[in-house]
């Protein structure tokens, strides 16, 4: 039998400590956006409406699932339930259960939804965005929503490019288009005379990097700039912040002549970079390629430091297939609660 504890308030992300990454570890949704620090990060700054994170235990007290969502209603009073995070900034997110305990910890989430209390009102619909094709979530639902005569529908939302990284730099130089192979060496020879990566380290230089990638950011594109609101910033702020802490941030700039030209914020996470965002000076040093430099440099240096994958994340933006990226599908499901 599934014990199933609900929290209300923020304490819960203090209270279950590492006991929250050591459950996602041993989960199938293993992903730094579902990490306490993400989650925490992400309420803390951009969150609203009512937190519900379900917390589902065996019999001998073991954690074997959480289920952190939050429930928000619409101008017409009808509420939806979505996971911490599905919205803007995570570009994988799911339900958190161990493996062998997805069937049992998902019925018991299913029953806690009937509860009212639950939805602080009528029930309503449960919303997953942003779930990986793989997903165990995805196989299961059908079935289990059939059998309490729930509606169900599951649809692609987007797709995230990724490379599997080979063990060598040339390996991964070997997967491009002949084109695009020539190009980016010819790119990067050029750029080795006058440029330079650097990746923030110092955490007393966190702050004014980041000012630097934020103005990077916002040059861009006129879409980044509009984006990047006071309160997007205070999250980008306050995630470098966290990720850093934890050891999981690769903040990187590329410097020519001693002038920060491009930057991408990355996390590096399961033996992985994921790319979380990117600026450019789109007029100064154009000649030079900046962005394309750059991000080939933190391939480079994905490679060197043994990582098996480098994940564009969400987007379907021609750069990342041409730099050897290929399809993920992540999908969006959706319940009704009857």
């Amino acid at each position: 039998m599934i014990h199933v504890v609900r929290h209300d308030t923020p304490a819960v992300f203090e209270a279950l400590g590492p006991a929250w990454n050591a459950l996602l570890q041993r989960s199938a949704a293993n992903t730094v956006f579902l990490t306490r620090e993400f989650q925490a990060t992400w309420w803390r700054e951009l969150g609203d409406g009512l937190l519900r994170v379900l917390e589902f235990r065996s019999e001998g007290g073991e954690l074997l699932g959480l289920a952190p969502l939050f429930v928000q209603r619409d101008a017409f009073g009808q509420a939806r339930a979505q996971v911490v995070a599905c919205k803007e900034v995570a570009d994988y997110v799911d339900v958190i259960f161990a493996r062998g305990s997805e069937e049992a910890c998902l019925a018991a989430m299913l029953e806690a939804l009937e509860d009212e209390t639950f939805w602080g009102g009528a029930k309503g619909e449960l919303t997953l965005c942003n779930v990986p094709e793989a997903s165990p979530t995805l196989a299961l639902l059908p079935q289990l929503a059939e059998a309490r005569g729930w509606n169900y529908a599951v649809t692609v939302e987007d797709v995230c490019p990724w490379i599997a990284l080979p063990d060598q730099f040339e390996g991964w130089l070997g997967m491009l288009d002949g084109k695009e192979r020539r190009e980016t060496q010819r790119k990067l020879r050029r750029a080795s005379e006058d440029c330079r990566m650097v990746v923030t380290a110092d955490a007393d230089r966190l702050d004014a990097d980041m000012d630097e990638f934020l103005r990077l950011m916002k040059a861009s594109t006129h879409a980044k700039s509009d984006f990047m609101t006071p309160r997007m910033e205070r999250y980008f702020r306050a995630i470098a912040r966290a990720m850093f802490e934890a050891g999981w941030l690769e903040l990187a700039f590329l410097e020519v002549e001693g002038e920060r030209a491009a930057a991408y914020l990355n996390f590096v996470y399961d033996n992985a970079t994921l790319v979380y965002n990117s600026g450019l000076d789109p007029t100064r040093y154009a000649y030079l390629a900046p962005g394309v430099v750059l991000v080939a440099k933190l391939i480079e240096r994905a490679i060197a430091a043994g990582r098996t994958r480098f994940d564009f994340l969400q987007g379907n933006e021609e750069y990342k297939y041409r730099l050897g990226g290929r399809d993920s599908r992540v999908m969006i499901a959706t319940l009704s609660v009857r």
